[in-house]
């Protein structure tokens, strides 16, 4: 998502802008700018971006914050504080969805402030609305690359990203395996006399059903299941007689 740019600035710790490029390159952004940075390039920063160093060495160097985003459309940036008089606030998983549907037209910019004191007032100003991650109130103090990432992961995840669905080593249960294990459920639960004791008596084996179709089972589970029920079965006829 090259619209969209991370801005860093007056980063003091070199280590924290390569941890900022590793958030970034783990959730698909890999527009970086640095503004004023106080050590870039620095060996800290190349160890903590680990296998982002692509996104790293891309990283455009500014004077200015005005050079960092003279190109955006949207300006957008991250503070701790609850209130600001003058900026619409929104938390960073409603600001994703605008942040993504806004930089379709333009770059969009978003901001991270210094360590020490974030965005200062006049950087706040070249802003049109500001993002806040929700935290603990007792403690709501972030580590620079903790909210970068936690920025990119919203934008990551508002993008349509999902987990890949699990490839399954065995099938599922087919609809007439599914319907012989309900059959014999039902028989060893006549022979066990085992019944709805609720007042209708009348739902145990459809709620037996939800359970069991919630669970998903493989072919190998039901033949488990089949299995378990025999064997119940032939201690029955092993008492009986």
């Amino acid at each position: 998502m090259s619209s969209i740019r991370i801005v860093l600035v007056d980063t003091s710790h070199p280590g924290n802008i390569g941890a900022a490029a590793r958030a970034m390159k783990n959730m698909a952004l890999d527009d970086l700018a640095l503004v004023r940075p106080l050590g870039f390039p620095h060996a800290d920063a190349t160890a903590r971006a680990s296998a982002a160093l692509d996104v790293l060495m891309r990283a455009r160097v500014c004077a200015t914050l005005a050079e960092a985003v003279a190109d955006c459309g949207l300006i957008v940036g991250a503070t701790a504080r609850p209130r600001q008089q003058h900026w619409d606030i929104l938390d960073a998983r409603a600001a994703a969805s605008r942040i993504l549907s806004e930089s379709r037209t333009r770059p969009v910019a978003v901001l991270f402030g210094s360590e020490r004191v974030g965005l200062t007032n006049e950087e706040l100003g070249q802003c049109q609305w500001l993002v806040r991650i929700p935290a603990n109130p007792e403690y709501e103090s972030l580590n620079l690359a903790m909210a970068v990432q936690l920025v990119c992961y919203e934008l990551f995840v508002a993008r349509g990203a999902s987990l890949p669905g699990a490839e399954r080593d065995v099938p599922l249960a087919s609809a007439t395996e599914m319907e012989r294990f309900y059959e014999h459920l039902e028989r060893v639960m006549t022979e066990v006399d085992f019944k709805d004791r609720t007042e209708s008596g009348a739902h145990l084996l459809n709620r037996l059903r939800r359970l069991f179709n919630r669970a998903e089972p493989d072919e190998n589970e039901i033949n488990i299941l089949r299995g378990l029920l025999t064997a119940v079965q032939g201690k029955r006829r092993k008492a009986g007689s």
